[in-house]
């Protein structure tokens, strides 16, 4: 798996293609479509460092401070606990 920067350079590219607006409608979908991909693992990738550093911040819910694996939480999941906010429209979301 390519770490959260990579992941988010790839993205910042993808969306530079796609604002530079000189690509066929099928290189469009397709960018659009790898731009949600990008978008939707960094978006994971947050939502559990987010929880991972809750459990530091909020140490009296679990005792003393302590380093723990959590679940991976699907983006649907992150957003119905509140971990994320919503992109802006005009960021793809």
């Amino acid at each position: 798996m390519a770490s959260f920067e990579e992941q988010m350079a790839e993205l910042e590219k993808v969306v530079e293609r796609l604002e530079h607006g000189d690509l066929t409608l099928e290189e469009n979908v397709s960018l659009f479509e790898r731009g949600m991909q990008l978008s939707s693992a960094c978006k994971e990738q947050l939502a559990k460092a987010e929880s991972r550093v809750q459990v530091l911040l909020e140490p009296e819910r679990a005792g003393p401070v302590h380093m723990e694996d959590l679940p991976e939480l699907s983006v649907a999941e992150a957003e119905r606990e509140g971990l994320e906010e919503p992109l802006d429209e005009d960021e793809g979301g």
